[in-house]
């Protein structure tokens, strides 16, 4: 087996959009490389979430040390400035057992603060979170979204017309800051990076095909039970659809089939159509980052491309 000394100022992050075939990529890696792997997705943080967040088995978890997996519970908030926070002690860590930090994901503002920092934003303005609460209540979200969509496009496309917390906050800012928030963020001064990240996106040349990957995962995740999942999560009553972990992809369609609100088939062509959307969300978001390595991911030879760059990046410094 060949193995590679990590450099301890390098990270190396796999993105890419949802069924992109990341997490396979990742341990296929950890047979040659010494790593451990840091999740970087939303959903995957969450405790009792397994099956509709494609959660790597308990057999791949074993393969190589997983962090930032099951760590909070689905009633419990987790923020950005959280997630930057353990990952930048965690690369410490694991740097420190002479090990590479892989990243592994596909969100894309986890990867943004990551790469980029925080912008410095301001506090929740408890007043104008209740004014914007009143009026979902009376209009629905969609009309915040279409103000949003004004006032500052570049965020509205990159958000979920059904994301409240995010389009409320979007909104905040721009209110307290005059300011839209995409504005803000291309204004951020960060001399140095957090990580010297190494990052590979795994992109698919055909676009068609990574849509029947996802219409394919989600009728597995169907066989494996992930309504009974939902149901469970239903059950325990502290939850609810206004939350940021039930507006994960997959979890609102179904919770919304259990309330009624359509029929099994309809359920499922609506969760598949906001898993493609949210792929669609994550390739524009890393179009945008110039310094990534593409790589084909229905190629079967990604995992070797990675070990290749690996190498190189490795001999070259």
């Amino acid at each position: 087996m060949n193995t590679l000394s990590p450099s301890p100022a390098k990270v190396v992050a796999i993105m890419g959009p949802t069924a992109s075939g990341k997490t396979a990529a990742a341990l296929a890696l950890a047979q040659h490389v010494p790593c451990e792997i840091i999740s970087v997705d939303s959903a995957l943080i969450y405790r009792q979430m397994d099956i509709g967040s494609a959660k790597p088995s308990a057999a791949e978890l074993a393969a190589v040390p997983h962090h930032l997996i099951d760590i909070i519970d689905p009633a419990e908030a987790y923020s950005v400035a959280q997630f930057q926070a353990a990952v930048i002690d965690l690369v410490q860590q694991i740097k420190g057992r002479g090990k590479l930090p892989v990243l592994v994901g596909g969100t894309m503002m986890y990867f943004n603060a990551l790469m980029h920092g925080l912008g410095d934003l301001p506090p929740a303005d408890l007043a104008i979170r209740a004014k914007l609460d009143a009026e979902i209540a009376a209009n629905g979200i969609a009309s915040l979204h279409a103000r949003l969509q004004q006032l500052d496009p570049i965020t509205a496309q990159r958000l979920p017309p059904g994301d409240t917390q995010r389009i409320q906050r979007a909104l905040e800012v721009i209110e307290l800051t005059g300011k839209p928030l995409s504005t803000l963020f291309a204004e951020q001064t960060t001399v140095k990076p957090l990580l010297d990240i190494h990052a590979f996106s795994l992109e698919p040349s055909e676009r068609s095909v990574l849509h029947q990957r996802i219409a394919q995962r989600f009728d597995t995740m169907l066989q494996q039970g992930f309504l009974d999942e939902v149901r469970a999560l239903r059950a325990r009553g502290d939850l609810n659809l206004s939350m940021p972990s039930m507006r994960c992809v997959g979890y609102r369609q179904a919770w919304e089939y259990l309330d009624g609100e359509y029929d099994a088939a309809e359920m499922r062509e609506r969760g598949i159509i906001a898993t493609r959307q949210l792929a669609k969300r994550q390739l524009t978001w890393l179009r945008s980052m110039p310094d990534r390595v593409v790589l084909d991911c229905l190629s079967d030879q990604v995992s070797a491309q990675v070990l290749r760059q690996i190498q190189l990046w490795s001999i070259a410094d």
